[in-house]
């Protein structure tokens, strides 16, 4: 009997010896990235301004620290004026003063935030039909998705930071 119990507990000695000098289970770990979403819902070109003051500051705190990030901004209602240079005459996001002395600015500004730090913009499908707006005469960069706010929503849920300016 001593025997028998002897055996098993150098069996039980060798098993734990053996666990616990193998190596860790190796797992797949997603890398670590700053995920943020802005929300462009307004018409005024300097909260605009701001807003892509923000992004470039943003991106650029990134970049400095060598950190993986996805920028997006969703574009909704008002938000329109600033994803094309149609004047949008006749709906409630037409072109006024203040956006027509400011877009040539504010679309350069926006088009070096997408080639040179990868932001990325997305439209309201909703608010492009209902302007009845062509696709053709958006920006390039402009992808389209079929509800801006319910876009918001999924990408909080995936993790991404909601911010507005103010």
């Amino acid at each position: 009997m001593l025997r028998i119990v002897r055996h098993l507990l150098c069996a039980a000695l060798l098993t734990l010896a053996a666990v616990s000098t193998s190596p860790a289970p190796v797992t797949a770990q997603e890398p670590d990235v700053h995920k943020v979403v802005y929300h462009a819902d307004f018409a005024d070109p300097r909260r605009f301004s701001a807003m892509l003051t923000s992004i470039y500051n943003m991106a650029t705190t990134y970049e400095n620290m060598l950190a993986d990030y996805d920028i997006r901004i969703v574009f909704v209602a008002h938000g329109i004026r600033f994803v094309t240079d149609d004047p949008l005459e006749g709906t409630p996001f037409a072109t006024d003063a203040a956006l027509a002395e400011r877009r040539e600015n504010l679309r350069g500004r926006l088009r070096s935030l997408v080639s040179t730090k990868g932001v990325k913009l997305e439209l309201c499908e909703i608010t492009r039909t209902e302007v009845n707006l062509d696709k053709a005469k958006l920006y390039d960069a402009v992808e389209f998705v079929q509800s801006g706010v319910v876009r918001i929503a999924e990408l909080q849920h995936k993790g991404y930071a909601y911010l507005k300016v103010e």
